[in-house]
């Protein structure tokens, strides 16, 4: 077997994605299996990419579940945040299962009083599971490079389909809508492989504006802004330039104010309220005038308005969009890393877990 890179995993995501829809409700129902359905306040724990899945996939859950869901940074939330004793769903995110940070505050919680934990991870009897009521396998598998590309779209995919599951066993979801959930979800798995071929495409046509670009933006409204956060983790990770990832109105108050001539901006268009959608149209028409380097990434057509639009089709429902439009910088961490002369299969810093402890144990990377 050669060995895997961050292309081999993306190229994987739709085969693994559909296993992982077509394996439900199984893992799910193993993951809530003794979860109290009166529960309606939730936490989920998490860093990194992490903390931007349950971003992505939090609107859904809260939509097709009826619960209030809050995310919180865990070490943060270990020093210094007060525990709501009426808190009694606490999910964990940890694709490795080996985040100190988040064993550490799901500890806190269950040493403060007792609460249904869940351990969201592909690596399942990883240490994380060890301190948690139930495991949640996203089915991916281990994922054997740091950059996660698969395993950020498993953990959104099966945090959504919790939300779903827990909707149907509370009875706000009839059979027929789980059923056409699923094929929903089925048909944005369906459309990885071309979107993978798409963006490879407009990466080709934009080569030079990419591998010139000192600084990345993509600017997002609603469920998209856990898209916007991972593209900054990603970038960040990856193409090893100033990155960042903002919500729509944030961008208006103060971040603007940086933009020159040379900056790249990336806008997350997804379906949303005629007056989101119009706001967004505004900013975007303003930025134009004062750099050239303005793309979109487009979930509501399927048609670009000009060469700078990646237009990947029509998603109807926009608090399933976070699930395919991350995937377009996936595959353009790939491709502008190796344009700026970087192998990101050349592992830098192989001390750093241990050295900050932010790991239980050594990373097995290749």
């Amino acid at each position: 077997m050669s060995k895997p890179t961050m292309l081999s995993y993306i190229l994987e995501e739709q085969e693994i994605l559909t296993a992982a829809i077509n394996a439900y409700p199984t893992n799910i129902d193993a993951a809530i299996n003794g979860l109290s359905l009166d529960n309606e306040n939730w936490l989920v724990l998490g860093t990194g990419s992490s903390i931007n899945a349950a971003k992505s996939a939090k609107y859904y859950i809260e939509k097709m579940a009826n619960i209030k869901l809050a995310i919180e940074e865990p070490y943060n939330f270990t020093h210094y945040e007060k525990i709501d004793p009426q808190l009694q769903v606490v999910l964990g995110i940890s694709q490795s299962g080996q985040s100190t940070s988040t064993i550490e505050a799901m500890d806190k919680i269950t040493n403060h009083h007792a609460v249904h934990t869940m351990a969201v991870t592909s690596i399942p009897n990883s240490e994380i599971t060890k301190v948690t009521t139930s495991t949640l396998d996203i089915l991916s598998g281990r994922e054997r490079v740091g950059y996660v590309t698969v395993g950020f779209s498993a953990t959104v995919l099966a945090l959504m389909l919790v939300g779903l599951r827990i909707g149907v066993k509370k009875g706000l979801i009839t059979s027929q809508q789980e059923t056409d959930e699923l094929k929903e979800f089925l048909e944005l798995t369906s459309r990885f492989n071309h979107v993978i071929e798409q963006s490879t495409t407009f990466f080709e046509s934009h080569r030079k504006d990419f591998q010139l670009a000192q600084r990345f933006t993509s600017i997002a409204y609603g469920p998209a802004v856990g898209t916007a956060k991972e593209m900054e983790t990603k970038f960040s990770e990856t193409i090893r330039v100033p990155s960042t990832g903002v919500e729509l109105e944030a961008f208006m108050h103060g971040p603007y104010l940086e933009l020159n001539s040379e900056h790249r901006l990336f806008f997350i268009e997804t379906p949303a309220k005629p007056e989101i959608i119009e706001k967004a149209g505004l900013l975007k028409a303003y930025e134009q005038k004062h750099t050239q380097h303005v793309f979109t990434i487009s979930l509501r057509s399927n048609e670009a308005e000009d060469e700078n639009t990646l237009a990947l089709g029509n998603c109807p429902d926009e608090f399933k969009a976070p699930y395919l439009a991350i995937v377009p910088f996936q595959v353009f961490c790939w491709y502008i890393s190796r344009e700026k002369g970087i192998d990101i299969t050349n592992r830098i810093f192989t001390d750093f877990s241990q050295a900050v402890k932010s790991k239980t144990a050594v990373q097995d990377y290749v």
